[in-house]
Parts: structure tokens; C-alpha cells; sequence
């Protein structure tokens, strides 16, 4: 009971001394306030001003540097816009990137193949589709004087190329011929698609109802806003009902997606040229014989004759702008490949600043992260590369609680660290203080390894989030960077 007295006792002369000393300091600073006042109003106004001028200023200068360091700002990394791109602005895009040292050669090169096209002002219409599905058959029944290949077995496309052809009306189009989607591989079908999305409008050439992959192909021209035109080729094979049927599928397979197709721009045609049929003889025996077919393509023509008179300038319009993402895509490609080496540049850095500062001060049980300015640097450094701004505050928080994370892992990484050494010949018996100089490498690397897959996520540095990611990815990322470490250590100290 009296200690308990004794407790309360003290806090109240605390209290008492507290109110006293706020008493005292109002006084001191009302007084100084009003004296400075009296003799600023007895002076010349200039002075007057200007002093309320500079407290002003300092008022003002003492808030910014508190929203700077409270307030968290964050700047979106670069995607793209979700109104379409203009030409000013995708250009200013790659400039900037540019100036930064991203690769916008293939970004660049998009702009210049539209540029390009553009010049020889023809209607460009690409036939796209699957293997087999009769593209060239179909370009073929168009120009029949065109050197086009086509193989009964299918897949004879395996380039793109390009084919003059004039309409009734005398219009100059150019028809594409791409490879089949849906091949082995798949890079015949990015080649195919990225022509495609190039096209002024994209004939789908199917041979039946859609199948998974061609919906899929589909909605990806979607959503570069693609002119489509379905083609249903080898119609000869079925009814009149029935071509009517499938037509009217095909019209909502494309509704599914977000697709709003003209009725009319579903087509039923045949491109003729040879199919092989087995024969049977009077005796009995088969054989393969190849029969010619007959091309019906009429409608196809008319299809193409009414997009080509009717909406030629709005053709025009929407290929700029799917060029224009397409471009965009290239360039977000090439910065994330850009942001990829530049940060493994960074971490290789921070790591070997931490490797060789645990060399020349080894305090065993120490963590890497007292080496607070190599991590705030490296920390910085990220999350400028990945467009995140956070506050100081944020640094510090994300660094503290990494700290306490690391001190749980830290026997992990010396026993990493040891077997990693033991893997070079030579060595012998492993010093502790080199073993401890690679367990500080470790962390660090795997520090900024988690942070990079943090900001990629997330855009932003939220320190409770990365120090979880960072404890969640630290075994794996030892084990990753163990030898490059230890290979970085041993440089340091051959040196």
C-alpha cells in the first residue's frame, strides 16, 4: 500500500512539474512574441513585412517537408491507358523510356511498320485462323494468278506474305496470308497473331463451329477492337440448314466474348481447289485420286466490297489505334525486362557493399540490416525503378520489421552460407568470418530479391506486406544465391 502511495505521489509532482515548465515556456514565448511585435510596429513597415514574410515562408516549408514525410505517394507504374492511345502520347511514352535506358527498339519498329503501311495506302485484311482451316486456299480463289501454296496435308504457311488484289470498285487491298494458330510450338501462331492485329480487318477462317483455342484467338483480337469477318470455308460439306444453323453459333460464340458481329458479316463460302477422295474400282480395290472442287466466294467478295466502301476512314482509325498498344505492349515488355536487370544490378550491389562491410567489421550475431545505409540505399534505388515513392517512414518501417525477421533466419543463413563455401575446392576449414560475411551477403540478396517480387505485385512498398514476403521467400532465396555469394565473398577477400 505505501508503494503504491509512493507511485501515485510521484506521478502527480510529475504532473505538477510538467504544468509548471508549459506555464513557464508560454510565458517565455508570449513575452518574446510581444516584443518582437512592439519593436517590428515601431519600425519601418519593410521589416515588418518582410519578417511576416519569412515566418510565412518557414510555416510553409515546415509543412511540406511534413506531408513529404508523413503522407505515402505513390506513382502507378507504366500500363496502358485505358482510353486509346494517341500518337502523341505513345511516342512521348517511348521517348521517356528511352531517356531511361529502357530497349524501345521493337516498340519503335511497330510505329515505323505503321508508318509505313500507311504510306502505300492500301486496305490490309488478314486471314486468320487454324491450321488447315483453307487461308490460302481462300487468297487463291481471289487471285487465282497469285503463286500461292497450298498442300492438302495443311500447315503449307509458314511465313507471312502479302498479295495485291483490286476489287470491283478498284479499290487496292492487301491480302495476308499467316500461319495457322494451334501448330507445334506456337510461334507460328505469335507471328499470326501479331499480323492480325496489324490488319485493317481480320477474315477468321474456321471450318466449323469454334473451338476453344479460336474463341480464345477471338476474344485477343477483341480487345485490340479487330474489324472481324467469319469465314465459314468448306460450307459444300453441309445443308442449307445447316449452314444456317452454324452461322447463326458462330454469331454467338462471338457475342460470348463481347464480340457484336453484323449478320452479315458471317460468311458461307468454299475455296475450291483439290481434295483427295478415295476411289473404289470395279474390282474392288480403293485407290487415292485427287477431284477438283469449285469455289463459291461471292458472298466473301461482297462482304469485303461493303467494309472497304463503307468504312474505309474508320478502318484506318482503329488500325492506329490497335497499332498504337501494340506498340504500348512492346514497350511495357521492354521496361519490365529493363526493370529485371536493373534491379539485379542493384541487389549484386548492395549485396557485395554488404559483404565486404561484414569483412571488415565481423560482430558475430549481428544483423546485415545494422547496416542501415546500404539498405535504405537499396531499398530507395527499387522502388524508384519500379515507380513507388514512400515515406522515409515507410523505409524504416519496412526495414525494422525485416530486421526482426531476420534475426529468426539468421542460423539458417550461416548454415547455408558454410555448406555453400565448402562447395569450392581448396577452402579447407571455412573461417567464421567469412562464413558470417556470406550469411550478411545471403540475407541482403534475398532481401532485395523479395522486395522486387513485392513491388512487381503490388506497385508500391507496403512494409508490412514485403517483410511478410520477405520471410515467406527467404529460405528459397538463399538457397538460390548461395554460391553467387560465396563466390562474391572469396573475390573480396582474395583482394
Amino acid at each position: 500500500m505505501k508503494l503504491d502511495r509512493f507511485i501515485r505521489l510521484a506521478i502527480a509532482i510529475v504532473i505538477a512539474l510538467v504544468f509548471v515548465i508549459a506555464i513557464a515556456a508560454l510565458l517565455f514565448i508570449s513575452e518574446s512574441a510581444l516584443n518582437v511585435w512592439d519593436r517590428l510596429k515601431s519600425g519601418p513597415p519593410a521589416i515588418l513585412y518582410a519578417y511576416t514574410a519569412v515566418l510565412l515562408l518557414l510555416a510553409v516549408t515546415a509543412l511540406w517537408l511534413i506531408w513529404r514525410l508523413v503522407v505515402r505517394r505513390k506513382i502507378t507504374p507504366t500500363k496502358a491507358a485505358a482510353a486509346p492511345l494517341s500518337k502523341q502520347e505513345i511516342e512521348t511514352r517511348i521517348r521517356e523510356a528511352e531517356a531511361a535506358g529502357v530497349d524501345v527498339g521493337e516498340a519503335q519498329a511497330e510505329l515505323q511498320e505503321l508508318a509505313a503501311r500507311q504510306g502505300d495506302g492500301a486496305i490490309n485484311l488478314c486471314f486468320f485462323g487454324e491450321v488447315s482451316a483453307g487461308k490460302s486456299s481462300l487468297i487463291r480463289a481471289l487471285i487465282p494468278e497469285a503463286d500461292v501454296v497450298v498442300d492438302v496435308v495443311g500447315g503449307s504457311t509458314d511465313e507471312v506474305h502479302h498479295y495485291r488484289w483490286q476489287n470491283d470498285a478498284g479499290s487496292e487491298i492487301l491480302l495476308t496470308d499467316v500461319p495457322g494458330i494451334g501448330g507445334v510450338g506456337g510461334e507460328l501462331s505469335v507471328i499470326a497473331t501479331n499480323e492480325a492485329r496489324r490488319a485493317h480487318v481480320v477474315l477468321f477462317v474456321c471450318d466449323s463451329d469454334l473451338t476453344r483455342s479460336e474463341i480464345r484467338a477471338i476474344e485477343s483480337l477483341l480487345t485490340f477492337d479487330k474489324p472481324l469477318v467469319l469465314v465459314l470455308n468448306k460450307a459444300d460439306r453441309f445443308t442449307t440448314e445447316e449452314q444456317a444453323a452454324l452461322m447463326q453459333k458462330l454469331l454467338e460464340r462471338v457475342d460470348e466474348v463481347g464480340g457484336n458481329l453484323q449478320r452479315d458479316h458471317v460468311v458461307a463460302v468454299t475455296a475450291g481447289g483439290e481434295a483427295e477422295v478415295i476411289e473404289r474400282r470395279e474390282d474392288g480395290s480403293e485407290q487415292t485420286v485427287r477431284r477438283s472442287r469449285p469455289a463459291d466466294i461471292g458472298v466473301l467478295v461482297v462482304a469485303i466490297n461493303r467494309l472497304v466502301s463503307m468504312e474505309a476512314e474508320g478502318l484506318d482509325q482503329r488500325r492506329e489505334r490497335a497499332v498504337f498498344k501494340i506498340a504500348a505492349v512492346r514497350l511495357a515488355e521492354a521496361e519490365a525486362q529493363y526493370r529485371q536487370q536493373r534491379s539485379e544490378q542493384i541487389i549484386r550491389s548492395a549485396t557485395r557493399k554488404a559483404v565486404v562491410g561484414a569483412l571488415a567489421a565481423i560482430s558475430p550475431g549481428t544483423d546485415v540490416l545494422i547496416q542501415g545505409y546500404v539498405g535504405t540505399t537499396m531499398t530507395q534505388q527499387l522502388c524508384r525503378l519500379y515507380g513507388a515513392a514512400p515515406r522515409d517512414l515507410d523505409i524504416e518501417e519496412f526495414l525494422s520489421l525485416s530486421q526482426s525477421r531476420v534475426g529468426r533466419a539468421l542460423p539458417l543463413s550461416l548454415a547455408v552460407a558454410g555448406n555453400g563455401l565448402k562447395a569450392f575446392p581448396g577452402l579447407g576449414t571455412v573461417a567464421g568470418g567469412l562464413v558470417h560475411a556470406v550469411a550478411y551477403g545471403l540475407i541482403f540478396d534475398a532481401l532485395g530479391r523479395s522486395l522486387v517480387l513485392s513491388l512487381s505485385r503490388h506497385g508500391e512498398l507496403v512494409p508490412e506486406t514485403a517483410s511478410k514476403e520477405f520471410e515467406e521467400g527467404i529460405s528459397e532465396h538463399l538457397e538460390a544465391g548461395v554460391r553467387r555469394v560465396a563466390r562474391m565473398a572469396l573475390e573480396e577477400k582474395g583482394d
